[in-house]
């Protein structure tokens, strides 16, 4: 899949940054407030550092504790700020199906690429309910990936709901899987086999990329752009030996990713590389003493890899 021409790539495939949103604090005020420049010459960075695209309003966004006119303008933002060639795919999250089609009308009517979408968020919905949701996305006829994500939403789109979904929406083009069940792409491919993969974990990246992906949904770009697309181009290449190596250096800290403080532990590994990461908003606080320790010698380690390289 890896080619040096972005302008050849389907909006969700190759590297597609998950933005971490940065916040500022605000004067009289005791809430953040969303720091759109910084946003946006983050998302110029990524694009200048290889990676092919960006996820706005995902969870890093921390889109569950934006206003609706905050999460609006994030996306408009984004979409503005991306460079030719550069995909914005906008995430479109809710607790019911309503809210995220009106989230996919905005992202068509802003410019956005593609809308990554989470089965609704509000209760445990069967397979009959999750298969409406889609639908009622799919109305709008921007390109869908669905997003699998059980730890937050309670729902597991296990590979048979994957296949109703792909028969009943046909603007399902792909899946983020964040189970960590590698052994899903094959059977994906199996019952889906119109239904495009992407990684939708960091530290599967390797695992993953045996199984015939297309793009990777990451959020540790946020800091190492550049040695993350170094990493997956190896990986989808089939070169593992020579991957092996970096990813050895990475996997400690790419484990955060699939940790409830993911959000803060990113932040925190771009802030140590020169890059603004900044606090979140509550309830998420920072890092427990004991976490951020950890968290800094898991960054360390793959910073001392890369200065060795």
């Amino acid at each position: 899949m890896a080619t040096d021409s972005k302008t050849t790539l389907k909006p969700w495939h190759g590297v597609i940054t998950a933005l971490a949103l940065p916040f500022r604090e605000s004067k009289g005020s005791q809430t953040l407030e969303v720091d759109y420049d910084r946003f946006a010459e983050h998302i110029q960075w990524l694009a200048a550092n290889g990676t092919h695209g960006a996820v706005a309003n995902g969870s890093l966004g921390e889109y569950q504790v934006l206003t609706q006119a905050e999460r609006a303008k994030v996306l408009e933002v984004a979409v503005a700020a991306a460079p030719v060639g550069f995909h914005i795919v906008a995430g479109v999250g809710a607790y019911g199906a309503d809210e995220s089609r009106r989230w996919s009308e905005h992202a068509a009517e802003t410019g956005a690429h593609a809308v990554m979408c989470l089965p609704p968020t509000s209760y445990r919905a069967n397979d009959e309910e999750v298969v409406a949701h889609y639908r009622e996305v799919g109305k709008v006829g921007i390109p869908i990936i669905a997003y699998n994500n059980p730890f937050d939403t309670k729902i597991d789109v296990v590979p048979e709901l994957v296949a109703k979904i792909s028969d009943a929406v046909e603007n399902v083009v792909a899946i983020k899987e964040f189970s960590g069940d590698v052994r899903r792409v094959w059977k994906i491919h199996d019952l889906a086999p119109r239904v495009e993969v992407l990684i939708g974990a960091d530290d599967v990246l390797l695992e993953l990329a045996t199984g015939g992906v297309v793009g990777w949904i990451a959020g540790f770009p946020n800091a190492l752009p550049r040695e993350s697309t170094d990493l997956y181009n190896l990986a989808v290449q089939g070169k593992f030996a020579d991957a092996a190596p970096a990813y050895a250096a990475v996997h400690n800290l790419f484990t955060w990713d699939s940790r409830k403080e993911f959000i803060q532990a990113i932040k925190l590994a771009m802030d140590i590389v020169g890059r603004y990461g900044g606090p979140t908003r509550l309830p998420r606080l920072a890092l427990p003493n004991a976490d951020e320790m950890q968290c800094r010698e898991d960054i360390a380690k793959a910073l001392a890899y890369y200065s060795r390289a």
